[in-house]
């Protein structure tokens, strides 16, 4: 049987080569940043299209095309699965294309990135790093203690792909580590697991709580004044999840009463972040413009998920990092 591939043109263009080694019965329809697939040449609107596979690759971004690209999935004539490079399904459209039947498949290609820059930027917290840089400036021979990852407990809430990258790297330096998930199955890698109820407790223990959640109703606002209330005085908090998961003012508030040490933040309510927020100058706060996932391994990453799946599907066998629609 052919498979129906749908990608946007510049997908083609970057994956065709290794699509070609597959040796698959497809058919590539290509579609473009206007919304239209081209088939035999001319251009037809996605209400004419029967789609069996489509990939939303990281080149809809480069493109500027997302939004044509969510509109055209949803005008299909019909459409099977949809593979996307987004870990995370918080967009509104997740659900409309899942409520219509669509299969969907995320990516865990960033976990490894995200992972990796958790650990950089505790480091970065726990050794002085930029004051050894200054005493090497001015020439001043004089030691510098630092706070040692082995000696620390970590918190971890929501352990996917991301945050099992980050608890395996954690328990690399000796740290303990707890992690938090909606159901723990008990092969966590991992000193002990709880839910979400379970965090009042787990709170002040943990020296470094990373939120690696989904944004959903259950986790939206997790991070307020009850939270913060509970941590451990000079705990380091990163947010690598959704910004809305953190009340921003009991966070401002944690940090003002020494609560809370140093927050690192990748992700905002509001992004592009407004240049006048109070985070960009705060500081206990370390901030980077979403660029976690951001690492040289990830576009061949998601080059190899697709290709996997792709190969799967058109052997009927089942895909990897299918989506339960109950989660979406």
């Amino acid at each position: 049987m052919t498979v129906r591939l749908a990608m946007h043109a510049d997908s083609q263009t970057h994956i065709d080569p290794k699509l070609a080694a597959l040796d698959l019965d497809l058919e590539v329809l290509p579609f473009g940043s206007d919304g239209q697939f081209t088939i035999g040449g001319a251009a037809v609107p996605p209400q004419e299209v029967d789609v069996d596979y489509l990939w939303f690759s990281s080149h809809l971004v480069r493109a500027g095309a997302m939004k044509s690209a969510f509109d055209l999935a949803l005008a299909c004539r019909s459409l099977d699965v949809l593979q996307t490079f987004h870990a995370g399904l918080d967009l509104p459209f997740y659900r409309h294309a899942s409520e219509r039947g669509i299969r969907i498949c995320n990516s865990s290609a960033q976990s490894v990135a995200i992972a990796e820059y958790v650990m950089a930027q505790v480091l970065a917290v726990f050794h002085p790093v930029e004051k050894q840089r200054a005493l090497q400036a001015a020439g001043e021979w004089q030691q510098t203690p630092f706070r040692e990852l082995s000696r620390s407990h970590w918190l971890i809430v929501g352990y996917g792909a991301i945050g099992g990258e980050v608890a395996r790297r954690a328990k690399a330096f000796g740290a303990e580590v707890t992690a938090v998930r909606r159901a723990p199955v008990g092969d966590e890698a991992v000193d002990q697991t709880g839910t979400l109820s379970d965090l009042p407790a787990l709170l002040p223990e943990a020296d470094v709580i990373v939120l690696a959640c989904p944004l959903t109703e259950a986790t939206r606002d997790l991070a307020d004044e009850v939270f913060f209330t509970a941590v451990k005085p000079g705990a380091t908090l990163v947010n690598i999840g959704r910004g809305g998961l953190i009340v921003d003012h009991a966070l401002l508030a944690a940090l003002d009463r020494g609560r809370l040490d140093t927050a690192v933040l990748d992700v905002f309510r509001t992004e592009p972040l407004p240049k006048d927020d109070p985070l960009w100058s705060h500081p206990g706060v370390r901030l980077t413009a979403h660029t976690s996932f951001n690492g040289d391994g990830v576009q061949d990453r998601w080059d190899a998920l697709f290709i996997d799946n792709i190969a799967r599907y058109a052997r009927g066998v089942p895909l990897a990092r299918e989506v339960d629609p109950a989660d979406i």
